[in-house]
């Protein structure tokens, strides 16, 4: 190879024009003898980025110098091999990033020419250089040299200081200049953390150890780590270090850029943790997003992160502290059978037992993205749905709810402990620990959750399942007809099929959770609803051309009610046309128009139908007022800072006749709900609270 420029970075004396000259400081002296000799083609200075110094800013260069070298070419069939042993996630990096950098593998250049590093072992003889000796370990240099080295700092300058002669030879053995490469010593980690070989007991450790079950980085580490530990491992070993791989995508800014100092975007981490806590990053490293595909991050959403997950999961567990206390209760003595429980109860208690399995499954294939929606969604049902049904239940202490809650959230802290493991620490010593001084000490040295599969009832599950679904509908229905949740209605019509399929038990969490009086079926949509139908002449023309017009007077004319339900079944309808014949039509031949009946309100969706019976009847509207009453009754108890289980004195007004004579009415039930022991009708004064939108006015105060 032909090097004109010496490792000072000037050019050798012997260069004609800019012998001893530094390369860059050459540039005009070379541009002027091209343009004298009538060579020079085009010059035009530009701005552009060039690699400097980053201590002392020179330029530098590109340099071609002797390397030593491993040669990994050697043993490419060993590493394609252990490549096919080895589990890629995702799956594609196996054949495609990695394996290529696997089938166009060249030998490892191993030195480098600096004084920082782990020292390359080898001594070459100064009389003759082709003698080397490579050195396995401090005591056998010590052998060597005749010196006792265990003091020895096996780094530059010191072992730079060791030379060494062998009998019968000439000349001095001196460790030549260079150091290894940084990515060796990194690759060395599997058995370089235990001192192996040397250091006692080293060798059971590593192979106790040794091949790693996971490993974890950034995609760029395929030709990095991964390949180093892969590369080094199969060499020694014959064995990768790893039988699993995970590949990071990269960090984002929050729009999208990558992140820069030049752009001043970056996210420091240490003062996003600080902001919105160590797990919130840590589950939305993990689950928001698939794992290997770059993610945008900022504070939008971890703050979404906290709101939706941490939160909730948080007030859940306060939830049940609270209770637990009001009613003295803690988890001794044997809980009741899981059969004989609220069927709220039974339904948390079998969707716990598949979360576990299915997170389980998740985890174990690296899945943590899935594994963390279905967390999230069990966090959200169990809030939203349980909680909210069975706060009745809570208050009057029912030794069902209060178990089955304590022993979801400790299962659900288990699983969710590899996570978020600062959060599910604290609610494992102030919920568990705390109620049984035997237990683990921390949720980490608790064992993963083992599902009880005999308690999964997936019927239970389907029907729980209808039946939130048909409680969306109603309260979309309700808002459709802007009649608000606590005002009560007299009933809801379902189908039939939906009835079959609800136990009485779960018809009454619907009518509970939807404020109506009961819920009865209805044997066709058509019960409620008004339906028209209109033929699509962009459709039909292009089949019945002139006939068009005649087509459609027949779809006027049919039953719309059969036409919508067989259409809606994916089907297709034959009319038998005068002066036509036989047409068939699809759903795209025909627009069906509903119109809810006076006096309903319906919504279907997704083959699910619920008719809301809007008719108030005076019980109705003053029933619904009192809910009114309670509502702002609970919320001025909650704003004085009063306890869920301080009782009060209640005094009340009421501007409106229809108010007051739905409050006088309803007094015992009033104060059953809001813990009063005495309730007056009183001359509004002060410290008394308003409410505007019903005129009810308010004083409480702890009895």
């Amino acid at each position: 190879m032909l090097n004109p420029i010496r490792s000072d970075g000037t050019f050798e004396p012997t260069v004609p024009l800019v012998g001893g000259v530094f390369f860059k400081t050459a540039d005009q002296a070379l541009v002027a003898d091209l343009e004298a000799r009538g060579l020079l083609w085009k010059l035009q200075p530009y701005t552009h980025s060039y690699p400097h110094c980053w201590r002392c800013g020179t330029p530098l260069i590109y340099y071609a110098q002797p390397s030593w070298y491993i040669r990994t070419t050697r043993i490419k069939d060993r590493l394609l091999r252990e490549n096919e042993e080895t589990n890629w996630y995702p799956d594609t990096i196996k054949h495609g990033r990695y394996g290529d950098w696997l089938n166009n593998n060249i030998d490892w250049a191993l030195s480098r020419s600096r004084y920082w590093g782990t020292p390359l072992p080898i001594w070459r003889n100064d009389a003759d250089p082709a003698k080397m000796v490579c050195v396995g370990s401090r005591a056998e240099l010590g052998e060597l040299a005749g010196l006792d080295l265990s003091e020895l700092d096996p780094h530059r300058p010191f072992v730079d200081d060791i030379t060494f002669t062998i009998a019968g030879q000439a000349g001095t053995y001196r460790r030549v200049p260079e150091v290894i490469d940084a990515w060796f010593d990194s690759g060395s980690m599997p058995f370089a953390q235990w001192g192996y070989p040397y250091v006692e007991g080293s060798k059971e450790k590593f192979e106790q150890h040794y091949p790693a079950d996971f490993i974890c980085e950034a995609i760029d580490q395929t030709r990095g780590w991964f390949y180093t530990l892969m590369a080094v491992g199969t060499l020694v070993f014959d064995q990768s270090s790893y039988r699993n791989v995970l590949c990071l995508g990269h960090i984002l800014a929050e729009d999208g850029r990558k992140m820069s100092k030049h752009l001043g975007n970056i996210l420091e981490p240490i003062p996003l943790m600080d902001e919105h806590g160590a797990d919130a990053v840590r589950w939305f490293m993990a689950c928001s997003g698939s794992p290997w595909s770059a993610r945008r991050v900022g504070a939008g959403a971890l703050q979404e992160t906290v709101r939706k997950v941490l939160l909730t999961y948080w007030n859940t567990v306060a939830f049940q502290s609270l209770y637990a206390r009001a009613n003295g209760w803690t988890p001794t003595g044997s809980a009741p059978a899981v059969a004989e429980r609220h069927v709220l109860d039974r339904w948390l208690v079998s969707a716990t037992q598949q979360l576990i399995v299915d997170v389980t499954a998740d985890l174990e294939n690296f899945d943590t993205q899935h594994a963390g929606v279905l967390l999230q969604e069990f966090i959200d049902n169990l809030s939203n749905w349980y909680v909210r049904r069975s706060r009745r239940r809570f208050w009057t202490g029912d030794p069902g709810a209060l178990w089955t809650l304590h022993e979801t959230l400790n299962q659900l802290t288990r699983l969710m402990a590899p996570i978020v493991p600062f959060i599910t620490e604290r609610v494992w010593q102030d919920l568990f620990v705390s109620t049984d001084p035997d237990g683990l000490d921390s949720v980490h040295l608790t064992s993963w959750p083992v599902a009880d599969e005999s308690l999964i009832d997936t019927g239970l599950a389907s029907a729980m399942k209808l039946a939130r679904r048909l409680v969306e509908l109603g309260r979309a229905a309700r808002a459709d007809a802007k009649v608000k949740t606590r005002q009560p209605l007299r009933r809801a019509l379902i189908s039939s099929g939906a009835r079959t399929q609800l136990r009485d038990a779960l018809l009454a969490e619907i009518t509970a959770e939807l404020n109506i009086g009961s819920v009865e079926t209805f044997h066709a949509a058509g019960d409620v609803v008004d339906y028209s139908a209109k033929a699509n002449f962009r459709a039909l023309g292009k089949r019945y051309g002139k006939q068009t017009p005649t087509v459609a007077k027949a779809v006027a004319a049919a039953d719309a009610a059969e036409l919508s339900r067989r259409l809606a079944a994916g089907g297709v309808v034959k009319l038998d046309v005068e002066g036509v014949g036989e047409v068939e039509l699809g759903a795209d031949d025909v627009f069906i128009t509903e119109r809810p009946r006076q006096g309903w309100s319906v919504v279907e969706e997704d083959g699910q139908t619920i008719a809301l019976d809007l008719e108030l009847t005076p019980e109705l509207v003053s029933a619904g007022l009192v809910r009114e009453a309670i509502r702002f009754i609970q919320e001025t108890r909650k704003a004085s800072g009063l306890d869920v289980s301080d009782r009060i004195r209640l005094e009340w007004a009421a501007d409106d006749p229809e108010m007051a004579k739905a409050v006088a009415g309803h007094l015992r039930q009033i104060a059953d709900e809001v813990l009063a022991t005495v309730t007056t009708q009183g001359a509004v004064g002060q410290g008394w609270v308003d409410d505007a939108e019903t005129g009810l006015h308010v004083h409480v105060e702890k009895a």
